[in-house]
């Protein structure tokens, strides 16, 4: 999965309240989709799915060298968006997701697009 620019991302990403909603549990999983939203409900919603890239059982979940970009960038307080199929993907570090790491990794977005992490929000399914 090539990286991919948060600044080619729709402008309004930067601008309004969003959330980031999963449309499936977390509940440890490897790996989660989702949608962002913005809070009003006035744009088309944005695909974006999460992975955890060290998940390696039956098989990896992440090209070595895109894991590599995701630790570098997280190791220097950032995130790795990679072009996935059919979805942008979020990459973070670990084997499972939890609802810690997928809000860190939504504020780290939030930062990334230029907009303040306080304007957004998770929303999880259990």
């Amino acid at each position: 999965m090539p990286l991919a620019d948060p600044f080619d991302l729709p402008e309004w990403l930067g601008a309004v309240d969003v959330v980031w909603q999963a449309t499936e549990t977390v509940a440890d999983a490897d790996t989660v989709t989702g949608v962002l939203v913005d809070a009003e409900r006035t744009q088309r919603p944005v695909r974006l799915d999460l992975v955890a890239v060290d998940a390696a059982w039956p098989e990896p979940v992440c090209p070595e060298t895109d894991r590599r970009a995701v630790h570098q960038a997280w190791h220097y307080g950032e995130v790795a968006l990679l072009e996935g199929s059919p979805a942008l993907v979020l990459g973070v570090p670990g084997s499972a997701l939890g609802a810690d790491l997928v809000s860190e990794a939504v504020r780290r977005l939030a930062r990334a697009v230029g907009a303040k992490p306080q304007r957004y929000s998770v929303q999880l399914r259990l």
